[in-house]
């Protein structure tokens, strides 16, 4: 009778033994499909947030600061012999029941981490950095910089004073042909500290370098002009304000968080009888070279097929569409802005909302 049992528990062992490996199997499975949900939810966020803006309404930012899946799995074996018509049968069984049970904990941003991350306007020296990373100078421009030494980006307050200046776009669009050529460069540089008078800080040289070819030489001159730089000079330093600039200098004024999320609400183009009631004011008109938005939203009653990200705000659907490349990659350019800007204060108030199935 021993010898009929040795098959089957030998069996029920080496189907146990492959249960063991369900912590491999699972890390790579978990990890790819919360990473796309996490990806997914945080550019739904952001888009609604950009649709309440365009409506006068309160935007609200939820952080998921910990993400946690546990597993339990309960194994069983049987292993026994019966009679069937007189005969001994040896018999036995294996089981396994797998449990999930993941734990998502959310935390408002609110206070001083609300005021660091969305009212604390960019620092150029963060900001600049992310054009030598490979991301188009002139997108990033629009998105973040309200002015440069004179000259304003559009706004967000509409009318003539929010359209913007059409040297502003002239501007970043000869930046972006320099920087396609090669011919735009960041540099950053620590400074020592002046005991008793200057903190050590990090300064910031926007480099343009000269070149053989007439036609992008004539943009380095121009350029170099605008900066009021030598034109045997290279570099010109990079500082935060409005307003005239120092010999040397340019001023940059950056925009907050708050302020790029509203620049881009106002420039969805929602329904006339929404403006008509006064739930939101008219869209903003640019002016120059770019007169269509950085990120083009569209707004309908139907619900989208296959969007890139979508949600759904009083009885309406809002959208970016997938084969929009410029403003997905816009909207793309944006979440890494929020995640730059996002701070490292010590957590507020956390809701843990425990799954169980």
């Amino acid at each position: 009778m021993r010898g009929f049992l040795k098959p089957v528990f030998y069996t029920a062992l080496l189907l146990l033994s492959s249960c063991y490996n369900v912590g491999s199997v699972r890390l790579d499975q978990d990890q790819n499909d919360y990473s796309r949900a996490l990806i997914e939810s945080s550019k739904r966020q952001t888009l609604l947030n950009v649709v309440r803006l365009r409506y006068g309404d309160t935007p609200g930012f939820l952080d998921t600061t910990q993400l946690i899946s546990g597993y339990q799995l309960q194994r069983s074996v049987s292993v026994g012999v019966g009679t069937d018509t007189g005969y001994v049968r040896p018999y036995g069984g294996v089981g396994a029941q797998l449990q999930e049970s993941p734990t998502f904990t959310f935390q408002p941003v609110t206070g001083d981490a609300y005021a660091q991350s969305f009212l604390r306007p960019l620092p150029p020296g963060s900001l600049l950095p992310l054009a030598m990373g490979g991301l188009p100078i002139d997108v990033l421009f629009r998105l973040a910089v309200q002015s440069v030494n004179m000259i304003s980006n559009a706004g967000a307050i509409g009318g003539n004073v929010g359209r913007g200046s059409p040297e502003f776009f002239e501007l970043i669009h000869d930046l972006r042909l320099l920087q396609v050529a090669g011919l735009l460069g960041i540099q950053l540089e620590h400074s020592q500290e002046i005991p008793g008078k200057t903190p050590s800080f990090d300064r910031v040289f926007l480099t343009i370098s000269s070149t053989s070819d007439p036609l992008l030489a004539e943009t380095v001159f121009e350029t170099r002009h605008f900066f009021n730089m030598q034109q045997n000079d290279e570099r010109v330093e990079v500082v935060y304000g409005a307003g005239k600039p120092a010999p040397g200098q340019i001023r940059l004024l950056t925009r907050t968080m708050l302020g790029v999320l509203g620049q881009i609400a106002y420039q969805i183009e929602v329904p006339k009888t929404d403006i008509t009631s006064g739930q939101t004011l008219p869209r903003v008109s640019l002016v120059g070279r770019e007169t269509k938005p950085v990120v083009t939203i569209r707004v309908d009653e139907e619900q989208p097929q296959a969007p890139f990200v979508s949600i759904r705000y009083e009885k309406r659907y809002y959208w970016i569409a997938k084969d929009d490349f410029d403003s997905k990659l816009a909207f793309t350019m944006l979440q890494i802005l929020l995640e730059l800007s996002k701070t490292t204060k010590n957590p507020g108030a956390i809701v843990t909302i425990p799954i169980s199935k």
